[in-house]
């Protein structure tokens, strides 16, 4: 019997690797096609092993879209609480430090997409209940972090969503009129950086 338990262990610790492998050979992917665009075939493809195996470990697209989007979140999380770690500031600096975290993060133009690929998949029920779970996880980090007022926290997510919109357009690297007045005094990095 002591043998079965570091054998089983062992095929779990397996299994959650190759998990963790398809999972971000999913998120180039998804981010390139999104979530209807993307057969699981291509992801299989580039992970590769079988579609069968991908099903294996996801049983269905809708699966692997939402630990995609879990994912995600799971990333932003984490680069917030070092943003935190690092701040000794008050609740301005912290809603700072959380933003340029933030700015950080979405230099990463897969995780970018997928987040946006996941808003344009809403009227699937399981990829909104993922978004919808993912934005409660970061709300009530920021609000409990920083302390500060809903208003506050309905700012600091607004200003979240136009980056969005300003990186998914390059409207940080352009000089048209539009792009400037979109970007105003937000910090956004370049590519280069």
């Amino acid at each position: 019997m002591e043998n079965d338990a570091p054998q089983s262990r062992r095929r779990l610790s397996t299994a959650e690797v190759r998990r963790e492998e398809v999972l971000r050979a999913a998120i180039p992917v998804f981010a390139e096609r999104g979530y209807y665009g993307t057969p699981t075939s291509e992801v299989a493809k580039r992970a590769g092993i079988s579609t069968s195996y991908v099903f294996r470990l996801f049983p269905t697209k809708e699966d692997l879209f939402v630990a995609v989007l879990d994912h995600g979140v799971d990333q932003i999380l984490a680069r917030f609480r070092r943003a935190v770690a690092e701040t000794s500031g008050g609740v301005d600096e912290l809603f700072q430090a959380l933003g340029m975290a933030y700015a950080d993060l979405m230099r990463d133009r897969d995780l970018l997409m997928v987040q946006l690929h996941g808003q344009s998949a809403c009227d699937v029920p399981a990829v909104k209940e993922a978004l919808q779970r993912g934005a409660d996880r970061e709300i009530e980090f920021v609000r409990s972090v920083t302390g500060g007022t809903p208003e506050q926290v309905q700012q600091f997510m607004a200003i979240g969503a136009l980056s969005h919109q300003i990186l998914a357009l390059d409207a940080q690297l352009l000089d048209a009129a539009w792009a400037k007045t979109l970007v105003g005094s937000l910090f956004f990095y370049s590519p280069e950086e």
